[in-house]
């Protein structure tokens, strides 16, 4: 008989694997195959099999072996045997309940957190269901162009249901995250000492521990330290207020780490939150409020999600995750006008807070391996973190250029989204010009393919709309593919557009050294 753990209290710890919704959608197209197949460790070598072919699982033996190393440089996938070759010298040494130890634990590690979101659900000789939303989350992302809103949408559906004991955790905490949150925003905004304020970044480690749903009583510790510290005190203080929360022993207190409870759970839970679009970062990072563009949405939860039903078995908690609630599908009814408003004044308001050496720093983190220390930009996804960097970078640059990124915002104006398909990430205008900017972090030859088309598509359809204006597109990466070189060339010589092609050094050069933005164009 297996010992089933006790559960315990601790900190709340979304999985730092799947920060992004277009990789836990990768994740699922690797096994979408084998939906309705019982799953085996057959049916878990072919999906590791696909994940490492696609390099999404990435294991240190491929960077120790030249062939295979030059193969994850370049554009194309791992074959067959490369993959094999990879699983047999790459042995995990891993155990997870309920899974042999190694590659079948792997797996769990790679699927636990979509099957606790409720898109898809799993257990060994049983069938693998992919549940309405996770066929929703596959879909959206598979449009051309990828539906943004959908997207927020499942994510949104699962979090607001998502419950911190639920029964594929070991979590005594009982309570629902994100209506938790939403409950103490209100309660806080209704308290007319705190001056409309929302959750301060910092008492977001206190809802991580919170032991059950009770909001008062959370909403009443936050105001406890507020008394006694306002905002201004260390790590230390909110860290042995979690540790007394979560009744910590001594054995627990080694192994709750600071950093973990104030640092990492809480940058993640943002980002977590943030996938719903609901929520706003304000004071530069330093609270989260509602987003008053979603408050029908908030409304509804609130009404809702408060109190909710309680599961202690998997597959009935995963039914109830994986259903749409179609309440929360409706589109925003926000004017466009009044997000451009504010989308623009947030641009500015950085382009003239910020140096342009601290926006120059942040273009080659983006681009690069580090991480940023800026509250605001380290919670914001990379691709869409480019987009806004590069927009506030064009604006500092150059006097008398009017700058109109594509990316979508929350109501305080900071992106949460890239650009949709279909139109430039963001297009510029001057006196004599209408150049348009395309960004990307793909490097390998689909970066060719994947971008030059569609920019061609979108300068033809500016040249035309724009008749008396030079137009043209700077194309900005971290590298450029000389099959991107070549491609420009082509749609240069065949169909009469200029196409620059940047890398992220030549970018900052550039602006850096020109006063106008056509004289960026080639004399």
């Amino acid at each position: 008989m297996v010992r089933t753990r006790e559960s315990e209290y601790k900190p709340l710890s979304f999985s730092t694997t799947m920060r992004n919704p277009e990789r836990i959608v990768d994740f699922l197209n690797c096994i979408l195959p084998y939906e309705g197949q019982l799953l085996s460790n057959s049916v878990i070598e072919q999906v590791a099999i696909n994940l490492i072919r696609n390099k999404l699982y990435c294991p240190v033996y491929i960077n120790r072996t030249p062939r295979l190393k030059a193969i994850l440089d370049s554009d194309e996938n791992f074959d067959i045997s490369d993959a094999k070759e990879i699983m047999e010298h790459s042995p995990q040494n891993h155990k997870e309940a309920g899974f042999e130890k190694g590659w079948p634990s792997r797996f769990d590690t790679w699927y636990k957190l979509s099957m606790e979101f409720g898109f898809i659900y799993y257990e060994m000789n049983k069938p693998i269901e992919i549940s309405t939303t996770g066929h929703m989350l596959i879909d959206a992302l598979n449009e051309t162009p990828k539906n943004d809103e959908k997207i927020r949408s499942v994510f949104l559906n699962a979090l607001m249901k998502y419950q911190t004991n639920n029964p594929f955790r070991k979590n005594a905490n009982a309570n629902a995250p994100l209506p938790l949150l939403l409950q103490v925003i209100r309660l806080l905004k209704n308290d007319d000492d705190e001056n409309n304020a929302g959750v301060f970044r910092k008492e977001l480690s206190l809802l991580i521990c919170w032991p059950d749903n009770d909001a008062v009583s959370l909403y009443n510790k936050i105001k406890e330290i507020r008394r006694a510290y306002r905002y201004n005190y260390g790590d230390e203080i909110i860290y042995e207020t979690c540790l007394q929360i979560l009744n910590a022993t001594d054995e627990q207190r080694n192994r709750f780490r600071m950093n973990q409870i104030t640092g990492e759970a809480v940058d993640e839970f943002i980002r977590k939150m943030r996938i719903t679009g609901i929520v706003s970062l304000r004071g530069n990072g330093r609270f989260l409020d509602f987003n008053y563009f979603e408050l029908d949405k908030i409304n509804y939860i609130l009404d809702n999600y408060s109190t909710y039903e309680t599961y202690t078995e998997k597959y009935s908690y995963f039914k109830y995750m994986g259903e749409i609630d179609s309440n929360i599908l409706a589109v925003r009814k926000v004017e466009k006008a009044t997000i451009d408003n504010v989308k623009i004044k947030t641009l500015n308001q950085w382009a003239h807070d910020y140096s342009k050496e601290d926006i120059i720093k942040e273009l080659h983190i983006v681009c690069g391996k580090t991480e940023s220390k800026n509250d605001v930009l380290r919670i914001i996804d990379k691709p869409t973190r480019l987009e806004f960097l590069t927009s506030v970078a064009l604006k500092q640059n150059f006097e008398g250029l009017e700058v109109y990124p594509n990316y979508h915002v929350d109501d305080e104006g900071l992106p949460t989204f890239t650009a949709s398909g279909g139109m430039a990430d963001i297009e510029c205008f001057d006196d004599e010009s209408n150049p348009l900017v395309e960004v990307t972090l793909m490097c390998a030859r689909n970066q060719a393919t994947n971008e030059v088309p569609a920019i061609t598509r979108h300068l033809q359809e500016a040249i035309s709309k724009y008749p008396d204006k030079i137009v043209f597109t700077m194309l900005v990466a971290p590298s450029i593919h000389a099959d991107t070189v070549y491609m420009t060339e082509f749609s240069k010589s065949h169909y009469k557009v200029d196409i620059l092609p940047l890398t992220i050094a030549e970018f900052i050069a550039n602006i850096s050294s020109n006063k106008h933005i056509i004289d960026m164009l080639p004399k």
